[in-house]
């Protein structure tokens, strides 16, 4: 190996090593090539070119639910990191929870706080608390970075480990396709990167002890996941259940953690 090479695979590795942080609340490390800065701003213009070119449905029932669970888990968001001494994290979000036309089923969260519930989800959730599943599971991914982990690792993989910026400015297009599929905005690029098992098992653990906090029953997780599993069916999976994997094995990781969340809804009721 020439000087050159090694010299530029230290570069490579020292970079990795300072991109690893951990994952807020579980303390999981990550790597994370992206700022925050950097990745709320992508976030925020790719969300309102979404808005602009989707249904937005306003001031119904349904579209007040949304955005009545959205605050409600925002602050038992907040509540819970200011308690564990990490609520600097959330100083550039910029909350807003809008409910699409679609017959997707489907939700996300962008980084910042960008979240999005699609009309074709509403009949699995039934009700409002189980509604706070979903919501409180897609903020889950925001809190923990999970997007940003993914699209760290597509960049390594695709964009050979360029910083953000490089990466827009030389290859916007496979850059914004990244970013979009990262975060679970299938329907605009036709694909979504899944999310691992890690993912969704912390978003699981964080996503019942968001919703508990926010006054909502934890237990009904359970409920939901079922319905998911059985909307399957054996079929081809919706956008949302391709890369949300349901299970039993699922279902026993939130029974799991369901004592630890428990104890913030008994704190808020």
């Amino acid at each position: 190996m020439t000087l050159k090479k090694t010299l530029l695979w230290v570069l490579v590795l020292s970079s990795i090593i300072i991109a690893c942080k951990k994952v807020p609340l579980t303390g999981r490390r990550q790597l994370n090539l992206i700022s925050d800065s950097e990745i709320n701003s992508m976030s925020f213009k790719e969300y309102n070119s979404f808005i602009k070119s989707n249904r937005v449905i306003r001031n119904s029932p349904d579209a007040e639910m949304v955005k009545r669970v959205g605050e409600n888990i925002s602050k038992a968001v907040a509540q819970i990191l200011n308690e564990k001494k990490q609520g600097d994290m959330l100083k550039d979000f910029k909350w807003e929870f809008n409910l699409i036309e679609s017959k997707e089923v489907n939700a996300w969260c962008m980084p910042g706080g960008k979240v999005v519930v699609y009309t074709g989800i509403l009949p699995i959730t039934m009700d409002e608390e189980g509604l706070a599943v979903v919501m409180g599971h897609e903020v889950a991914h925001a809190i923990a970075r999970h997007g940003s982990e993914r699209m760290s690792q597509g960049i390594m993989q695709q964009l050979g480990g360029v910083a953000l910026a490089v990466a827009l400015s030389s290859k916007p297009a496979e850059t914004q396709q990244l970013f979009l599929a990262a975060y679970g905005v299938g329907s605009t690029v036709g694909v979504m990167l899944p999310f691992s098992r890690s993912h969704e098992s912390e978003a699981d653990q964080l996503g019942l002890s968001f919703m508990a906090a926010a006054g909502y029953n934890p237990a009904v997780a359970v409920d939901f996941w079922q319905r998911m599993s059985k909307k399957s069916g054996g079929q081809k999976p919706d956008e949302f259940l391709s890369t949300h994997p349901s299970d039993a094995n699922r279902i026993a990781d939130i029974k799991k953690h369901l004592p630890a969340a428990m104890k913030y809804y008994k704190k808020k009721n």
